[in-house]
């Protein structure tokens, strides 16, 4: 009697006329696939967990109540096809499959029948971000529901680590005991439906700063995880052991509304739209005007190809589709969290595009993995002191412009210049190794660390005032990537001497110590008074990374005239907008645009 249910397949199929045009399918019949055709349940012990459950699997947090009426006009209109069973679902199984079979419909063997009964429908609830809308205009980036939970890292749309905001500060979750009912209540929480796929040993990238749960144990009808039963004791834990979730989302139909042409494998090729042209559907080329790993990055997600790895401006090595090489998209600027390359800022019907598309269309190249690389913000905290130092020493500096533009008229015999000089200590938290954009034949040779540095703008380091504006000039500094060390069972990989390979592993940091030339902002001629110290790792995005929003790291300095505090140095994201706002007195630094792109 308590089986599992076993069918080949289930889906919701719209049966009135409001709802077959709609994209997503709220409400239907509940249909499975058995011995290969599809049939419909009888509802006599149809329940509310039923539909929960089936909701759940199509991506939407919660079920509603349905006009029963028009359905049962319907359906004496037709002749049925029922399955011969029901179901018993509790209501916080992850998948019909988890649920009991129930009763055997009575008829004869080739058509059961259901007395007096009609078609078995659901009517779910669809997230925020995924209700239905007549016509594909410009949809709102994709604002998370519940504050106290958000997804990191994840390369798709509900999917990634798991964190939860307590006291003001972002954590992760530990592993143990993790499991799809729980992941679940993370995921309907956050406006998606039941999870796919609960994920340990942070397979989706550690995370950093506090492990606020561990020992989740969820009935599944919690309203957040933090209503769950958890253990606050955390002992024993790692961010090695940082939980993550996948969770079912809505079919949205976004994929087949854009491909990828001429490439050597899936993973790439030329960006083809469809577009409407003249009252017809064609497919057309995007303008790869500051075309960048933004908007490759939305790209790859709209394809569920993972992350975007690079953004191409030319794309004549790949021989995309001729009818396609028309220009159908220009001016596209994605803030990086749309789920369609439609709902970034675009020119709409009024293509404007000087080189025209065909071999500068814009192309993309899709990765599963991608790095993330954090500044370690304590060490910063920690390493950071006043240095007064002579110009005759500085000369190297000056030469690769290292200094404040007041340092050229500093006597070299008798000057000296005052720098902040602090440690960077560069982690890949990543499921990638992260690699310069450039090959070595573009490397530049520096004299003063006598090594090539692949990336000529790694870092902004920057002196501001509260009200965001900068007071010393700072700089782009440049960087050679190695391994500096690695945790326990990682391999370094990468060095700078003898032009090797660089690069910075999974699992390994790269240390720029605080006595090298240039790991300083020049602050000579900044009077005392308190200050906003940022550092912004990767500011042009040359790089993809699984997540930007940790790149920049603040701190709050005090400058006497002869000393220097840092304190409350933090990396961007690590707590509330609230916490934030107060920090920052101004709302200028809170996202990561910091550099003009």
């Amino acid at each position: 009697q308590n089986m599992n249910i076993q069918v080949e397949d289930i889906r919701i199929r719209a049966i009135l006329a409001t709802y077959r045009k709609r994209v997503p399918v709220t409400e239907g019949y509940v249909e499975v696939k058995d011995e290969g055709t599809w049939k419909q349940i009888c509802d006599k012990h149809w329940t509310m967990k039923n539909s929960r459950v089936v909701c759940g699997m199509f991506g939407f947090p919660s079920e509603r109540k349905y006009n029963t009426n028009v359905y049962k006009m319907f359906a004496s209109r037709r002749k049925q096809h029922y399955w011969a069973y029901s179901m018993d679902c509790s209501g916080n199984e992850a998948h019909i499959s988890s649920c009991k079979l129930g009763n055997h419909l009575t008829g004869t063997s080739k058509n059961s029948s259901c007395d007096n009964g009609m078609p078995a429908v659901v009517s779910c609830v669809p997230g925020r971000a995924f209700a239905p809308s007549s016509h594909s205009g410009f949809r709102k980036a994709f604002r998370q529901e519940q504050p106290l939970v958000r997804l990191k890292g994840g390369a798709n749309t509900g999917e990634g680590r798991v964190e939860v905001l307590k006291n003001g500060e972002w954590g992760t979750v530990c592993d143990d005991n993790w499991n799809l009912v729980s992941a679940s209540v993370v995921c309907r929480e956050l406006g998606f439906g039941s999870a796919k796929e609960a994920i340990t040993g942070a397979r989706l990238g550690q995370g950093m700063g506090p492990i606020h749960l561990n020992e989740i144990d969820c009935t599944g009808f919690e309203k957040s995880v933090t209503d769950c039963k958890f253990n606050t004791e955390s002992q024993g834990c790692n961010h090695e052991e940082d939980a993550a979730v996948r969770c079912n989302v809505p079919a949205m139909g976004f994929q087949n509304q854009l491909r990828l042409s001429g490439g050597r494998n899936p993973y790439e090729g030329r960006v083809e739209v469809l577009a409407e042209r003249n009252g017809t559907l064609r497919w057309g080329t995007v303008c790869s005007h500051n075309w960048g790993t933004v908007e490759a990055m939305v790209v790859c997600r709209q394809l569920g190809l993972g992350f975007a790895s690079h953004a191409f401006q030319e794309t004549w090595y790949w021989h995309g589709d001729v009818s396609a090489d028309d220009v159908v998209m220009s001016g596209v600027k994605c803030s990086g969290t749309e789920m369609s390359l439609s709902h970034c800022r675009h020119d709409g019907a009024h293509v404007s595009c000087p080189r025209g598309g065909g071999r500068f269309g814009a192309g993309v190249s899709c990765s599963e993995t991608a790095p993330d690389l954090v500044l370690n913000a304590e060490l910063v905290e920690q390493t950071a002191y006043l240095e007064d130092r002579p110009m005759f020493l500085l000369q190297c500096a000056l030469e690769e412009n290292c200094l404040a533009s007041s340092a050229h008229n500093t006597s070299l015999t008798s000057g000296y210049r005052r720098l902040l000089r602090f440690s960077s200590q560069i982690h890949n938290n990543g499921q990638s190794d992260f690699r310069p954009k450039n090959g070595r034949h573009a490397w530049v040779w520096h004299d003063c660390h006598r090594h090539y540095h692949s990336m000529e703008v790694f870092t902004h380091y920057d002196l501001l005032n509260l009200n965001g504006t900068k007071v010393a000039e700072g700089h782009k500094a440049s960087f050679c990537l190695e391994d500096t060390e690695c945790e326990a069972d990682v391999q370094k990989q990468y060095e700078c001497a003898n032009f090797g390979e660089q690069g910075i592993t999974v699992g390994c940091w790269d240390v720029y110590r605080h006595d090298i030339d240039c790991q300083w902002i020049d602050i000579t001629d900044v009077p005392p008074g308190d200050y906003l110290f940022q550092v912004v790792i990767n500011p042009n995005y040359e790089v993809a990374e699984s997540d930007y929003s940790n790149n920049v790291m603040k701190c709050r300095s005090r400058y006497d005239g002869q000393r220097i505090w840092m304190y409350n140095c933090h990396i961007g994201g690590s707590f509330s907008e609230e916490t934030e706002q107060k920090f920052d007195h101004f709302r200028g630094l809170t996202n990561n645009n910091v550099s003009a792109r």
